[in-house]
């Protein structure tokens, strides 16, 4: 068989073994085994296809290493170690052979046959192919070329199994600001010292023999790191919890910063409120609370109500423990435990406050929109620029790539592939161009407001009749009772923005809806949240769920209910779920009417007659798709430039199913030569890529 060790297959293909013996009768100990024992007296067998056959098979089922002892063991570690290096060498010299394929080199280049540069239509070929944010796509990239073309014996060695991938990685970065000369001066200078060395050391090996070529390499590193690198980076820990990092920060204000920061502490540890809480977690208060402008007083009398609050949860609970009969928990306002609905699958985006201009005008336009990037290719928003590779200290708004070591940087320019956080009412992020001002967008004045959260919780999960997650777009999951607290957090805000999207099984959305506020005075209480969070708040309803809903809350008057107004079929709905009243914590009555949203067949209700979208056709389309529709995109739809599949200019329609969100970047690739999107039915988008490789993204499936 092709490839079976001791073959002599080809070039190279045998060199680095001798003949193999025949695998050894049943029950007796491999002697292949003995070459991969462990020994510094001699080189490692160099890594090979057959090797990596021949590994496979002496580790054997479920590589529980029949007959090996020790040492053999230990050698099979370091042979599978090897091969890994070795194909993740294979994988950077097939990007290099793409690139030249894509963008010969010109006559006279610097660097062998490699080109120069190479286009934003490779880096999404890249993407594609790997399911990896484009970010991390450029970023590979990046490192197969480096490699090829600048340090090719850190190539050999990622090749034969000396550095890892994240190791070769970390010499191509410290050289990336030295010339040619100098990195390849500096490339000699620790090529044959690698070996056995970890991570770090191989990092201090490059940064010390990049100062002995280059003395003034670190100073000028650390400027163009403060320039092109500086960011605050917002991550969701594998906990749950929240993580925000500031990076390539000047390091006199990092220290001045991080000095106020045990200040802080310092002044909360000795009030006495926080009892035995560490330093530690007294020093994220206080960084959240000087980023927050929340003064030292305020925070200290909170944690003092929190003590008290305790010492009352304590004394009902030993009431409870003595038998007697203690009240309603005050946790718990819908204490219902019996025939709980089952609301399947859930989730969807948000609210940005458009659909509900001009609702009964299919024609009335909103934000100026079009098929063409601007003149100056940049995004209408000043805000954060944010990558999705899914690496927590790098990360922005964005998180739904699981490949952390493929990006270690943000992009100087925006790809698309993380999420920039709009502004109120939808006025942030690409908008279909930027070339005039969103109906409803916030005043110039504005510019520095808060920008919300798009928050999405199951309204099950609200009254208390499941318990599933809800979400936060570039956070993750959030657990029932996290979701419970931050919704309350969101209704405490007169700022904050309500949709509610039915789902179907699948998890799509079908139904949608944007809250309006009843005309009528605010019931009073005491606060529902000691913290208010501006949100565009969606809350998600299965369709099966709806009937059994209306029938359990027809006259409930807790803090959250979703009360029929107007049955199915009405003529206000035919063909929709009718109007509901939604009531929010601290009384904040609602009225939502559901219309549909098509994802399966389109009957063009929504459809302009026109170049521009209507603002709920807008809306319905951003709710629909979720994300920007190139699959490793993760951009938020809200963020996204309205797209027509087919041009409108070629007699593609303004209507749900020839449109679709793209972020600001893909939109640009999407119009480069040789590719080609299509919509087979609403909300299902099939990308081509000039190589003919088709990617398709369905609507965005709601988790549950």
């Amino acid at each position: 068989m092709d490839g079976q060790p001791g073959q002599d297959d080809g070039e190279g293909a045998g060199q680095d073994r001798d003949p193999e013996p025949p695998p050894p009768a049943s029950g007796s100990p491999d002697p292949r085994l003995a070459q991969f024992a462990w020994d510094d007296s001699k080189e490692a067998p160099a890594p090979s296809g057959p090797m990596a056959l021949l590994i496979d098979q002496l580790s054997g089922p479920q590589r529980r290493c029949p007959g090996a002892d020790g040492d053999e063991r230990v050698g099979l570690l370091r042979a599978w170690a090897a091969v890994e290096s070795w194909a993740a060498a294979g994988k950077l010299g097939v990007i290099r052979e793409i690139m030249r394929s894509e963008a010969p080199p010109s006559p006279g280049a610097d660097h062998g046959d490699l080109p120069e540069t190479w286009s934003a239509s490779l880096r999404y070929e890249l993407a594609g192919a790997l399911a990896c944010s484009t970010q991390s796509a450029e970023t590979t990239a990046s490192l197969a070329w480096q490699l090829g073309a600048r340090l090719p014996r850190i190539g050999a060695r990622l090749d034969d199994g000396t550095l890892t991938s994240p190791k070769a990685k970390a010499v191509a970065e410290t050289f990336e600001v030295l010339t040619d000369a100098d990195a390849a001066a500096a490339e000699a200078l620790i090529a044959d010292h690698l070996a056995g060395k970890t991570y770090t050391q191989v990092l201090r090996l490059a940064e010390q023999a990049a100062l002995t070529v280059d003395p003034d390499m670190a100073e000028r590193r650390r400027e163009h790191a403060q320039k092109n690198y500086a960011r605050v980076s917002f991550f969701r820990e594998n906990a749950g919890t929240a993580g925000l990092s500031g990076r390539d920060l000047p390091s006199d204000e990092a220290l001045a910063a991080m000095a106020n920061v045990n200040a802080r502490a310092e002044q909360y540890k000795e009030s006495g409120a926080f009892g035995d809480t560490p330093m530690d977690a007294l020093r994220a208060c206080a960084y959240l609370d000087l980023i927050n402008g929340l003064p030292a007083s305020d925070r200290i009398a909170i944690a003092e109500q929190h003590n008290d609050d305790a010492d009352d949860a304590r004394a009902w609970a030993d009431d409870a423990g003595a038998g007697n009969e203690p009240g309603p928990d005050p946790e718990d306002p819908h204490p219902y435990t019996e025939g709980r609905a089952d609301p399947g699958n859930c989730p969807c985006t948000e609210c940005d406050g458009s659909c509900v201009l001009h609702d009964d005008d299919p024609d009335a336009s909103g934000q100026q929109l079009d098929d063409e990037p601007d003149d100056d290719g940049q995004q209408a928003d000043d805000g954060q620029q944010a990558d999705d590779d899914g690496d927590p200290d790098r990360i922005g708004l964005a998180d739904d790539d699981d490949e952390p070591d493929d990006d270690t940087r943000p992009d100087d320019s925006d790809d698309g592939s993380g999420s920039r956080p709009g502004g109120p009412s939808g006025s942030g992020g690409s908008g279909g161009g930027g070339r005039g001002p969103r109906t409803g967008a916030p005043p110039a004045g504005n510019a520095h407001e808060k920008r919300p959260a798009d928050l999405i919780v199951p309204l099950a999960t609200l009254l208390r009749l499941a318990e599933r997650p809800g979400e936060i777009h570039g956070f993750g999951l959030l657990d029932p009772k996290l979701a419970r607290e931050l919704a309350a957090a969101a209704a405490a805000s007169p700022r904050t923005e309500v949709c509610v999207t039915v789902t179907s099984p699948e998890g799509y959305a079908i139904h949608h809806g944007c809250a309006r506020p009843v005309r009528r005075p605010r019931q009073t209480g005491p606060p529902v949240s000691p913290v208010a969070l501006p949100a565009r708040l969606n809350l998600t309803i299965p369709a099966a769920a709806l009937p059994s809903l209306s029938e359990r809350f027809a006259s409930h008057t807790g803090s959250w209910s979703f009360i029929p107004r107007t049955p199915r079929g009405s003529p206000e709905a035919p063909d929709g779920f009718g109007t509901w009243t939604l009531l929010l914590p601290g009384g904040r009555e609602m009225t939502v009417r559901l219309d549909p949203v098509p994802v399966f067949e389109c009957d063009h209700r929504y459809e302009t007659h026109g170049y521009q979208p209507s603002d709920r056709l807008r809306h319905l389309v951003q709710v629909r798709d979720g994300t920007c529709t190139f699959p490793p995109c993760n951009r938020h739809a809200r963020e996204s430039d309205f797209e027509h599949a087919l041009p409108y200019d070629q007699g593609g329609k303004t209507c749900m199913c020839n449109a679709g969100a793209r972020s600001r970047a893909c939109h640009r690739v999407k119009q480069s030569a040789g590719w080609n999107v299509t919509q087979p039915k609403p909300g299902w988008h099939r990308w081509q890529t000039p190589a003919g490789r088709v990617y398709t993204q369905e609507p965005k499936r709601y988790p549950a």
